[in-house]
Parts: structure tokens; C-alpha cells; sequence
């Protein structure tokens, strides 16, 4: 039988930090992986391990993807959570895990997860969301978060989340390590809820912010920064031709100056 975390490099990586996202409830506008991709690139990040979806995932909600090779060959690829590392400055190692929400088995996905962060020796790692809000798209993407030290969240200048509902699995691997004594930062990027275009580059360059400032790491954001952009114009647009929704981003307007 499969094992389900497998090592593909055993590099020396005591005392990385670790990034992850996880597509699915907690990646709203795809914003948090969008976000872990980008790091993941900046960093020239290759291969590390990967955990299989075989024992965590529903596959009818998830589904393989085929892709075609040449000569007329196939090939499946199977959802997991892959993990990369690359150098953060040069010196610095970071990992990067970008995954889909597992759909069962949370607390043996959690055990996987904790058993790779043990193992490379990770003493820091820093958790990846989004969600939708009542929230004016025009105005700059607010971060919340939550971290095992108070202070981190007042260095980054973000405001800790008071949210009290359903959680992802960000919320339980971020309680599961914490308690296991890994320092734990948790981002949320909060999204309009009106506007379901995906992915959306404003929220993912909020995080990619952050991250920078955080870890810190020097990352050229100017190719997101472009697109978000792009993106505010097309938003702009498709606002102002929606009567509905025009009126609707004017009450939160009104709203948001009454308080």
C-alpha cells in the first residue's frame, strides 16, 4: 500500500519557514493560492514531498485531471498537497505547500501535515485564506489573521481576526501545530462577496504583502501589482454598467462612512 506522505529530497532545512494554502473554503477569488504560487515561483521553488488525496479526498468532488501527452498519450493527474522549497534570500529556506482541502479525515491529514514540519525541522509556518465580506472592492484589501504571538500581527500592522463560526482546515492545522509549539501566522485577505470573478489578483497581492513584510522576503510584486490593476478596471466597469449593484457598493459606501 501507497504511503501517503512521500519524501521525493530530504534536503537540510532546519529552522525554514513554511507557507501553505489550501484551495477550496478557505481560498476565496482563489486569492490564498494564487498568493502561495507566486511565492513559490519567486523562490524557484522544486519539488519536495507531496501528500496523496487517496485517503483524504473525494474524488467525485475533486476530480483527477487527464492530460494529453504526445504520440496520444495520457496522463492523470491526481489532487494532492505538493510541497516545494526553494531559498528565500539565498541562505534562508522556505517551503511552500499548496493543497486541497482534505473532505475527510482532518485529524490524520493534520498528523501528516505536523509529521513533515517535525521532520524538516520547521519552527514557523505561516497559513494562507480568504473569504468574502461586506467589503467596498475599491478600496485596499484588508488582511486579518491570527498568530501564536500577539506581537507578529501589530509588526505586520494587521488586525487579529475576532471570527467565531465553521472553520477550514487552515483553522485546525493552524491549532494543531501551534499546540505542537510551531509558531503559527495565519493571513486572511477579505474579498466582496458581489464580485465571484476567480482569481483575484488584489486579494492574493494583499498576502504576497504581507508574506514579504513577515518572513521578511524580498519578492518582486510588480507582475501582481499589474494585474491586480487590470483587475480593479475590469471590476470598475463591470460595476458602473450594473444599476443593482451600483446602488448596492453606494450603501456600503454610506455605511462604511457612518462608522
Amino acid at each position: 500500500m501507497r504511503e501517503p506522505l512521500t519524501f521525493f529530497v530530504e534536503p537540510r532545512v532546519d529552522g525554514a519557514t513554511l507557507v501553505a494554502a489550501f484551495e477550496g473554503w478557505n481560498d476565496a477569488g482563489e486569492a490564498s493560492t494564487v498568493a502561495a504560487r507566486y511565492v513559490e515561483e519567486s523562490i524557484h521553488a522544486v519539488p519536495l514531498a507531496e501528500i496523496d488525496g487517496e485517503e483524504f479526498l473525494d474524488f467525485t468532488v475533486r476530480r483527477p485531471i487527464v492530460r494529453a501527452g504526445v504520440l496520444g498519450t495520457r496522463a492523470i493527474e491526481w489532487p494532492c498537497t505538493r510541497f516545494s522549497y526553494g531559498a528565500a534570500d539565498g541562505s534562508r529556506e522556505l517551503v511552500v505547500a499548496i493543497g486541497v482541502e482534505p473532505h475527510i479525515r482532518w485529524r490524520a491529514y493534520c498528523d501528516l501535515f505536523a509529521q513533515l514540519v517535525a521532520k524538516l525541522g520547521i519552527r514557523r509556518v505561516v497559513l494562507l485564506g480568504a473569504y468574502v465580506a461586506d467589503v467596498i472592492y475599491s478600496q485596499p484589501v484588508r488582511v486579518t489573521g491570527f498568530a501564536s504571538d500577539a506581537t507578529c500581527l501589530a509588526d505586520l500592522d494587521v488586525p487579529p481576526s475576532d471570527y467565531e463560526g465553521p472553520t477550514g482546515i487552515v483553522g485546525v492545522l493552524g491549532e494543531r501545530l501551534r499546540a505542537d509549539g510551531v509558531h503559527v501566522l495565519s493571513l486572511w485577505a477579505g474579498l466582496p462577496h458581489y464580485i465571484t470573478a476567480a482569481p483575484n489578483p488584489r486579494g492574493a497581492l494583499a498576502l504576497v504583502q504581507k508574506i514579504a513584510v513577515g518572513l521578511p522576503l524580498a519578492i518582486d510584486d510588480q507582475p501582481l501589482r499589474a494585474e491586480a490593476a487590470e483587475f480593479e478596471q475590469r471590476i470598475s466597469a463591470l460595476v458602473s454598467s450594473d444599476p443593482e449593484l451600483s446602488e448596492y457598493v453606494r450603501q456600503l459606501k454610506r455605511r462604511d462612512f457612518a462608522q
